[in-house]
């Protein structure tokens, strides 16, 4: 017997789920489907699905030596400035400058939790 992933979702645990919540929908221009108010939401991305849940207060313990911010979630994006435009709408702007390197071009940015946003735009390569 093997382990056969059918389905892959990345989920994070929050202690504020209407502030994640309304950061995500206003990041990716999209409503979550489902949402469940007060306990989950989850987001459809380019073959990703992201969830956001609330712990059960039972189950809060178990969150709560994971540190804010460990988790890192790239999004590879066409136009980088118009990313950053609207990470800075949204009022989340990148706290640095634009990184170089040998893939492309990239910036952090942190969601209201503290995970790191890596908002990447490839090279394009000429044959």
């Amino acid at each position: 017997m093997h382990f056969q992933c059918t389905n892959s979702l990345l989920t994070l645990a929050t202690d504020d789920l209407k502030k994640l919540v309304l950061f995500y929908t206003n990041l990716l221009q999209q409503e979550p489907q489902p949402y469940i108010h007060s306990v989950y939401a989850e987001f459809q991305i380019s073959g990703l699905r992201l969830g956001i849940f609330q712990p059960k207060l039972q189950a809060q313990a178990e969150f709560e030596n994971i540190g804010k911010g460990r988790m890192s979630l790239c999004f590879e994006v066409q136009d980088l400035d118009a990313a950053i435009a609207h990470l800075t709408d949204i009022g989340y702007p990148p706290p640095e400058e634009i990184i170089l390197a040998s893939h492309g071009r990239e910036v952090y940015a942190y969601d209201p939790d503290g995970n790191r946003l890596i908002v990447h735009q490839a090279v394009m390569r000429s044959l």
